[in-house]
């Protein structure tokens, strides 16, 4: 089966050279085997069940008591004051492993979404599920499901467990480098910032990210405590540990955005890395949200003025329902684009920005389109051509999650450009609040993916009917 993919690969690429893509015949789902077709019609016609991923980490108001923000002088829109409901779909998980037994509940788990989202456990799962995403001329993006829950934050500076669970999770970086160096060639990760520092500490840092222009540089993070200060000495020497390691392996290190309420805090910390270590190639690179207000250009021109290679992966934005309910519930203006056509717009104007970037400095600059949205990719591939990038080795590749959009990454593999699958990775337990969250994040995109089903279904149809 391995040959027939890597040969039906090298065909498709001879084939798709110079020739438009086409997302809509389902060609590309000839690489899958008739198990893989199966398992990812059945799971998603599940995920577009709304009730199943909405409440996925629905958010609430926690009623006021005396001593919290707001009765200290808070403010009501401190993301202290939301908390994560119980999401039914980790409800029915829970139950059903009780009815079923470990065993039987995690053979049916990697049979469906487990087996759909998630690369493996250990290492060589690992390296086998990348090993099935390079048959079919993918690569993968291995990520550490780890991160803290921003709107169940911690205290700013947290106890002594607690720096133990995020030096735990340095090392967890640290292996993930190691894995993804021996997946293949162009190794990249992802990584959370908030799996190595604390989630409410990057609120109480942001607020200094707001000062007039040219504050005083001894006043920075003069709003800190002497505990906080000494949190962010540690976590920032966390992240200046993995990010040089990763560095020294050849890895790419692709930091997440997250909410726009500790999001200026990621991005000083991701600066930062770009500047210690960008030197000659782009091996941090920011993720930048094009639903919020854009900080793309004024970035990029930072890092062309210290002479720092830039790295850009490009979403639209995962946290759009929170970042709503938090600005309606604290009585704050949206920090996101007013609908669904201004957000399209600000992507485009992102991509054409990011794009020049690349076409102009070379190995400079790097930039991943992430996005599951066919005009945004076919509109990605076009302005390739016309400035002149190539489809490899240009600097810009693509990206989305596994198990989805595998109609897109798969014709965009077979006509040679640069794919990566998003692949996180490790036991049930860790990886299925993760997966919870993502579901929610993209609810969306999981109920719209009806042409991938329409696709899976003919396919499936095709080898039972044993049509050519």
């Amino acid at each position: 089966m391995g040959q027939e993919r890597g040969a039906a690969v090298a065909v498709g690429r001879a084939a798709a050279k110079g020739t438009p893509l086409n997302f809509g015949d389902g060609a590309a789902f000839r690489l899958k085997s008739g198990r893989e077709l199966a398992r990812a019609l059945l799971v998603l016609r599940l995920c577009a069940f709304p009730r199943l991923v909405r409440h996925a980490g629905t958010v609430r108001r926690r009623r006021r008591r005396s001593g919290d923000a707001a009765g200290r002088g808070g403010s009501a829109s401190d993301p202290s004051w939301f908390f994560v409901s119980p999401p039914p779909f980790t409800q029915i998980l829970a139950t059903s492993r009780k009815i079923l037994g470990s065993r039987l509940w995690g053979g049916l788990l990697r049979a469906t979404f487990y087996g759909q989202f998630v690369g493996g456990e250990t290492p060589a799962e690992v390296a086998a599920a990348a090993g099935r995403l390079r048959a079919v001329g993918l690569r993968p993006m291995l990520a550490v499901p780890t991160e803290e829950d921003e709107s169940r934050p911690t205290r700013s500076a947290p106890a002594r467990g607690r720096e133990q669970w995020y030096d735990a999770n340095r090392g967890a970086a640290r292996d993930c480098v190691g894995l993804a160096a021996a997946a293949g060639p162009h190794p990249m990760m992802q990584l959370k910032v908030t799996a190595l520092m604390s989630a409410r500490l990057c609120v109480s840092a942001t607020r200094p990210c707001h000062a007039p222009p040219r504050p005083r540089p001894d006043a920075a993070f003069r709003c800190l405590t002497p505990e906080e200060n000494r949190h962010l000495g540690v976590s920032l020497r966390r992240l200046d540990d993995v990010a040089g390691h990763a560095a020294t392996r050849g890895v790419r290190v692709l930091v997440d955005a997250e909410q726009s309420y500790v999001n200026p805090a990621l991005s000083l910390a991701t600066l930062a890395l770009m500047a210690r270590h960008n030197r000659g190639s782009p091996w941090v690179w920011n993720t930048y949200q094009a639903y919020l207000q854009r900080r793309l250009a004024a970035d990029a021109a930072s890092a062309r003025r210290r002479g720092v290679c830039f790295g850009v992966k490009l979403v639209r934005g995962a946290y759009l329902e929170l970042e709503r309910r938090r600005a309606r519930e604290g009585g704050i203006p949206e920090p996101v684009h007013p609908d669904l056509d201004a957000t399209h717009r600000s992507y485009g104007e992102c991509l054409e920005l990011a794009l020049g970037l690349a076409a102009r400095d070379g190995e400079g600059v790097g930039v991943m389109v992430a996005t599951h949205n066919e005009a945004s990719v076919l509109h990605a591939t076009q302005r390739m051509e016309e400035l002149g990038i190539p489809r490899q080795g240009g600097g810009v590749c693509f990206g989305q999650l596994l198990g989805m959009c595998d109609h897109v990454s798969l014709a965009l593999g077979e006509a040679g450009y640069a794919v990566y699958k998003s692949v996180p990775y490790g036991g049930a337990e860790a990886t299925l609040p993760y997966l919870a969250r993502r579901a929610q994040e993209n609810q969306g995109v999981l109920q719209a993916a009806r042409r991938e089903r329409r696709l899976l279904a003919r396919e499936l149809r095709r080898r039972l009917l044993r049509r050519p």
